[in-house]
């Protein structure tokens, strides 16, 4: 088996065998990646494993414990997880996104302070008038039909979707909006429309890592594209990588990119529509962040340069208004038949009572007023976070320059594994995006994410204040830790 497994099942049979006993603490990440002369990322594998299969749990600011009657689950990964050979045991481990992403999640729900969270600060969003809307309209939900919720959507929502982007400066024919269970959805079924399983797919790199899984998930191929933390994907690259690999499509974020936070010129957004529509290819544009900008000028999508249907954009109100309704949309261009027909197949339908509670608020509430309050908060908490790690972290640390949205890049010092620091913020209570879960490869496994979408509290600067001495002291290591790994 993998050397994750391996180390799982020794720690596992441990507990079986009553030598660490029901809750007590087992060694940090640190210790045992020492101890067993392991890297951080196979030793997080390990536990990340050990915590699914229910043998043991993370607590905030205290470290990992054995469940209590793990027994079972003990033996489980005892009996799956025993070595093959040395071959085995030699071979480097990769990450498992999925697993990671859950564990630093559940963490947050623990307490820890959510600066590796992707999601925005929850107490930004106007739940009261939300639930007020929704709950008059359960109590006529009696009158809906039982077909009222199917594709494309609920007709009162689409038109007030399709009011907005005009109002954002997209003309858009409000026969083209499909209404999804979040982005996450509609960026699924875009990717199913376009291309079929052994696709090449091309993404930004770093990347958001929902997109590597929904490629991974639905057995196509990645190639990764460098892209510029300002000027955003490198286009001359992509046009090679669709001459030489045979790229089938595209997923980008042009607005405030997840991780790095950037956002494409108009000119650059033009040239990347032009350059596609010149070999046919379509390309999958995720906005989440649209709403979400600093200045005074909204910005443009690749939709507004589209000309032949080759745009397929995604959009939802969950980092805007309401995460917990899960109202997402696409306007999928030439391929809008494909994806309703794949959203009906896939989920059946969007529940009506958020689609109408949503639309019920664009329509009657000051949306506008809202986003204003959020956009001055986001912009203010970006500066002070950025200043907190330039003060806090060590020589040669450097951040990114977010002009909308709420994630701040930080470039550790070279040396310094982000995945170590992770393990000592987890440690802590204090949880971090680990740069490692936006690539393929690790070619960012030097890098961190953080959000900034909270109230700048005590709690929080001392939390950036941590991370800042647990990364100057990995950094004064660095020679002994590489030679460890």
């Amino acid at each position: 088996m993998k050397l994750y497994e391996t180390l799982a099942a020794d720690i596992a049979s441990q507990i079986a065998q009553g030598v660490i006993r029901e809750g007590e603490k087992i060694p940090s990440v640190r210790q045992t990646s020492q101890h067993h002369n392991l890297s951080v990322s196979t030793v997080i594998r390990a536990f990340l494993l050990l915590e699914s299969q229910g043998v043991i749990e993370s607590r905030p600011q205290s470290g990992y414990f054995v469940r209590r009657k793990p027994a079972l689950q003990a033996s489980a990964a005892a009996d799956t997880a025993a070595p093959n050979g040395p071959a085995d045991m030699a071979r480097g481990e990769t990450l498992d996104t999925s697993e990671f992403v859950l564990t630093t999640l559940r963490s947050i729900n623990q307490g820890s302070v959510p600066l590796g969270s992707p999601y925005p600060d929850p107490a930004s969003f106007p739940w009261a008038r939300l639930n007020q809307y929704a709950n008059s309209l359960a109590r006529r939900a009696g009158q809906m039909g039982m077909t009222a919720d199917l594709p494309p959507g609920n007709p009162e929502l689409i038109r007030q979707i399709a009011r907005r982007h005009l109002e954002n400066g997209l003309p858009v024919d409000a026969g083209e909006i499909i209404i999804t269970t979040g982005a996450t959805e509609a960026l699924n079924l875009c990717l199913q429309a376009v291309a079929p399983p052994g696709s090449v797919i091309a993404v930004e790199s770093p990347t958001y890592y929902a997109l590597l899984q929904a490629i991974e998930r639905m057995r196509m191929q990645v190639v990764e594209i460098p892209t510029d933390p300002v000027a955003g994907i490198d286009l001359e690259a992509l046009e090679r990588a669709i001459v030489e690999r045979g790229v089938a499509a595209c997923m980008v974020m042009p607005n405030f990119q997840n991780p790095q936070g950037y956002q494409m010129s108009d000119e650059r957004k033009r040239a990347m529509v032009e350059m596609l529509a010149r070999h046919d290819v379509p390309v999958i544009e995720n906005d989440v962040y649209h709403e979400l900008y600093y200045g005074d000028v909204h910005p443009t999508s690749l939709k507004n340069y589209d000309t032949r249907g080759l745009v397929l954009h995604c959009n939802s109100f969950s980092k805007t208004l309401s995460p917990a309704n899960r109202i997402g949309w696409a306007l999928p261009g030439r391929y809008r038949a494909e994806v309703e027909k794949l959203k009906f197949l896939n989920t059946l339908n969007t529940p009506a009572l958020p689609q109408l509670a949503i639309a019920e608020y664009l329509k009657n509430d000051g949306y506008d007023y809202h986003l204003r309050k959020v956009r001055k908060a986001y912009a203010q908490n970006a500066s002070i976070m950025a200043t907190a790690v330039r003060r806090f972290f060590p020589p040669g640390t450097y951040v990114s320059t977010p002009v909308g949205g709420y994630l701040l890049w930080v470039n550790l010092p070279d040396g310094i594994q982000a995945l170590e620091l992770y393990a000592r913020a987890q440690e802590r209570g204090i949880s971090v995006g680990a740069g490692n879960i936006f690539a393929t490869g690790d070619a960012f496994q030097h890098c961190i994410r953080l959000n900034y979408s909270y109230p700048w509290t005590a709690e929080v600067e001392a939390a950036v204040r941590t991370l800042g001495l647990l990364a100057g002291e990995l950094a004064n290591c660095a020679p002994r830790q590489k030679a460890n790994l």
